[in-house]
């Protein structure tokens, strides 16, 4: 993806009114609980999927009520950022991980943008062996009905989409489309 791309990704994320259960704002000036990642790579993931995103946004740098751009100095250093992939892998359901991490760095201030790819088809994603979801801007637990939601994708003929190696624009990663207006 493009630094053209993730601007504009970012661009619209920002221009929402507020979070939405398949991305999450987070201010994140130094540290932040890596428990606290998990459970939202769960959620945005599991979210992500029973949305039909292709992508799920954790970003940190952005104020989550007024979208402000704050900056962010989490793991500056690429390698220890680059470690979280596996770090994540090592406690998720199929040892998913992000699907990239991106720094831009936007009015001269850092911004981190974790990718998170959907809940595979038919199968929920835990952090630590527990469903995350959420419900407007809150984390909670997966609730029952969506996790069925996601298991019976399995059993749903013909209603499995292949994503293959397309590219999606940015209007259409952070809006759901499935167009592939460029390869």
């Amino acid at each position: 993806m493009t630094e053209h791309e993730l601007r504009q990704i970012l661009s619209d994320l920002r221009s929402l009114p507020a979070e939405t259960e398949w991305f999450e704002f987070k201010e994140v000036q130094l540290n932040i609980a890596f428990k606290e990642i998990g459970q939202y790579f769960s959620a945005l993931s599991n979210e992500a999927n029973l949305h039909d995103k292709p992508s799920g946004w954790l970003v940190f740098g952005i104020e989550d009520r007024t979208h402000d751009i704050t900056g962010t100095h989490y793991r500056p250093d690429r390698p220890a950022l680059d470690s979280l992939k596996h770090e994540i892998a090592q406690k998720t359901t199929s040892a998913l991980a992000f699907t990239e991490i991106h720094e831009i760095h936007v009015q001269g201030k850092r911004v981190v943008m974790f990718q998170i790819p959907p809940a595979p088809r038919g199968i929920p994603v835990a952090w630590e062996g527990h469903y995350y979801g959420r419900n407007g801007e809150s984390l909670v637990a997966l609730n029952l009905h969506e996790i069925e939601s996601i298991r019976s994708q399995s059993t749903q003929e013909g209603k499995i989409h292949n994503q293959g190696s397309k590219k999606y624009s940015a209007w259409a990663v952070v809006n759901g489309q499935k167009d592939s207006n460029r390869r």
